[in-house]
């Protein structure tokens, strides 16, 4: 296995340069969810220069592909990698800067593709030394609720063939580049839209009394909801209740009529879940009733918690520790950030793990979801081998 491993490397080393030169390209013409026709039919272009067979228009922009090696109906190992922007606009001053005005790779998933695009390269050629098939699946839409993933599960990309198992990989600030992480069991918590629109009769801010002022009863259900965590939450169940937006379109001298709030509640237990959602609702409306007000409430429910399966984790581990060796393989906590592979990772057995691709000697710190996000871009070489690597045991078990 040490040879297949160091041809793994090579092929990885030879093809670094193009995968950078996609992984720019995908970067200076960003694409936001549901939006990624100029990507796709770029995707598309390079699976035809591979020779490898591919299926476009899976949930709009979405495109399979599948390597068959010897005897492929044996075992169908996925790979998975996300393809949309974000709308951020960059800030970074570098070559392959974003052209798209107020949008931005800035959670790497140019990089997941690039590398994903590598692998798949990697794969191709040595199609005739493994067993069974891989199936790339490169997914649309992970930055907006309810997330590609679930649509393109629903078009029946896990089936014709049927895929046994699902990996995913991606960028993680955090880590040096050089090494990877993984976590078995939970890691990704579920992730809820909250909003909540509290109605009741404005007027001039000098005479509260001929009102029914909303800013206080909002406040009032800002504060009150965070004892759905303090008190109501099981502590062995991590859970995040937070709020970012707080409308109140007045002035210094006029009260609205109505407030709007957005927030987001996360955890990782499906029945607690759901109970929250009630005390939500419960809570927030009880206390604008007792105000005179009336509170609306939508929650928009979003990606389940993601897990990680056990036996096909452990063995992403091994194949890593045997790829970067075992000092450069770390063991992830739990993260509150949410992942629509989450879906994925639900259907069937999954490892969905972390690349490490900053570099603080190189001021490569920024974290995700920031105008000045960039990745070393080493890490493209390091993450095509590993996830080619992987993939070659996994069709082993």
């Amino acid at each position: 296995m040490e040879g297949f491993k160091k041809k793994i490397q090579h092929l990885a080393a030879n093809y670094r340069e193009e995968v950078i030169s996609i992984r720019r390209h995908m970067h200076q013409h960003p694409e936001l969810s549901n939006e990624e026709y100029e990507t796709a039919d770029f995707l598309a272009s390079k699976l035809k220069a591979y020779g490898i067979s591919y299926r476009t228009g899976v949930f709009k922009t979405g495109i399979t592909a599948l390597i068959k090696g010897r005897k492929p109906d044996r075992k169908v190992v996925a790979l998975r990698a996300d393809m949309d922007a974000l709308p951020i606009q960059e800030q970074n001053e570098v070559e392959y800067k974003s052209m798209n005005k107020g949008r931005m790779h800035a959670c790497g998933h140019d990089v997941h593709t690039a590398s994903l695009l590598g692998t798949a390269r990697i794969l191709q050629e040595l199609k005739d030394d493994f067993e069974g098939s891989v199936k790339l699946i490169f997914q649309p839409a992970e930055e907006k609720i309810p997330g590609g993933a679930k649509f393109m599960i629903e078009e029946g990309v896990l089936k014709n063939p049927e895929v046994k198992s699902i990996i995913g990989q991606h960028v993680f600030p955090e880590i040096e580049v050089g090494k990877a992480g993984f976590k078995t069991g939970m890691y990704m918590a579920s992730t809820d839209e909250i909003n909540l629109t509290i109605k009741g009769r404005g007027g001039h801010a000098a005479m509260p009394d001929l009102l029914v002022d909303p800013v206080l009863v909002a406040s009032q259900i800002v504060v009150a909801l965070q004892q759905i965590v303090s008190r109501h939450a099981n502590y062995n169940i991590p859970t995040v209740l937070s709020f970012g937006q707080f409308l109140a379109d007045g002035t210094y001298n006029v009260i609205p009529d109505e407030v709007r709030i957005k927030g987001t509640f996360r955890t990782f237990d499906e029945e607690w879940r759901a109970r929250a959602h009630d005390h939500i609702a419960r809570i927030s409306q009880s206390i604008a009733k007792a105000s005179g007000a009336v509170c609306e409430v939508f929650i928009n429910k979003g990606y389940p918690f993601l897990v990680n399966d056990d036996i096909i984790t452990e063995n992403a581990v091994r194949s890593a520790e045997q790829y970067l060796g075992k000092e450069n393989v770390i063991e992830l906590k739990p993260r509150m950030t949410a992942e629509d592979f989450a879906y994925f990772s639900q259907d069937i057995p999954g490892c969905f793990y972390r690349l490490g691709t900053g570099n603080k000697e190189k001021g490569i710190t920024s974290n995700l979801h920031t105008p000045t996000f960039d990745v070393d871009e080493k890490s493209l070489e390091i993450g095509m081998g590993l996830m080619a690597w992987i993939t070659f045991n996994e069709l082993r078990y």
